[in-house]
């Protein structure tokens, strides 16, 4: 399901779950990569990536549907996923080898830079399509990394942005096509990992800092 392999200085968590939903399971599986991760010493920088068309499609409905009892306690935990994205002592791209939709867009916004696929796959936000809203912490995520245009466009609209669209709007800075997604990140990410880890962490964490307090704090307003 998660895979994490290292190619030099970089870091590469891949994710092999079909839509790479965030069930229970994905998330834990995640956030023990970021242990070993955080654990580097040294240069160092993460990348991480889907497979087939879907980076990421966000959240497991069909796992909520059947557990309505740990709503709160579960969106609690996709913020908390995205808050240590938003902390890491190391910089971060994003492979978005495919559909990033809603949560999955959200988690690739959470990384410091994206190269999106060109001949496949869509960044969209279409929680108004299927009526429902962001968490707080979401929500600042989101307006945090996007400009006020682009953020109010792709939250009320849900419009789907293939690759020339996001990097025109500012939402991914690459784009490439499938087989030279992942080599472009990585490219990318080697170019930073030997920036200090510590200082990176700290400017994100300074940078973001409102952000995080609404990551960590109330999931409904």
């Amino acid at each position: 399901m998660i895979d994490l392999q290292r190619d030099g200085d970089v870091f590469v968590l891949r994710f092999d779950d079909g839509e790479n939903r965030f069930s229970p399971g994905f998330l834990d599986a995640v956030g023990d990569a970021l242990d070993t991760v955080e654990k580097n010493d040294g240069p160092g920088a993460l990348v991480t990536s889907g497979t087939g068309k879907f980076y990421s499609n966000g959240l497991d409905l069909d796992w909520l549907s059947a557990n309505q009892d740990r709503f709160e306690d579960y969106l609690k935990q996709v913020n908390a996923m995205y808050a240590r994205f938003l902390s890491l002592p190391l910089p971060t791209v994003a492979a978005i080898n495919g559909h990033a939709f809603a949560g999955g867009g959200m988690l690739a916004l959470a990384h410091d830079f994206s190269v999106m696929r060109t001949d496949r796959g869509y960044f969209c936000l279409p929680e108004v399509d299927l009526g429902m809203s962001f968490t707080p912490g979401m929500s600042a995520l989101i307006q945090s990394r996007l400009t006020a245009p682009v953020a109010h466009e792709a939250m009320i609209s849900g419009r789907r942005y293939a690759a020339e669209q996001a990097r025109a709007a500012g939402i991914v800075q690459e784009v490439a096509p499938e087989a030279e997604v992942l080599p472009k990140a990585v490219e990318l990410a080697a170019s930073l990992a030997p920036k200090n880890g510590k200082a990176v962490g700290k400017i994100r964490r300074d940078m973001y800092r409102d952000t995080l307090a609404a990551l960590h704090g109330p999931v409904f307003a």
